[in-house]
């Protein structure tokens, strides 16, 4: 199995997604700054995930959140939570 996941951060209101076969092991990651992307990412929050059967649909689903349009879906999906952002 294979998670498909968002975390946010309102004080810069970007996104960082990304793709794991271990959550909360990666979350961790995140957590104490091993990630280059996110280590200096603000105050971020875990708000989306999902999983899918095989890595090949995760890696199409990751891709399709990184778009406009994925970005534009979870910020539609959050809407209430992300406070209209």
């Amino acid at each position: 199995m294979y998670y498909v996941y968002a975390l946010y951060s309102k004080r810069s209101n970007k996104f960082y997604i990304g793709l794991t076969s271990n959550l909360k092991r990666r979350l961790l990651e995140h957590k104490r700054g091993k990630t280059h992307t996110t280590y200096r990412m603000p105050e971020w929050k875990l708000v989306y995930y999902e999983y899918c059967l095989s890595k090949k649909d995760a890696e199409l689903r990751e891709k399709q959140l990184k778009t406009g349009f994925g970005r534009g879906y979870l910020r539609r999906k959050l809407k209430n939570y992300l406070g209209g952002a």
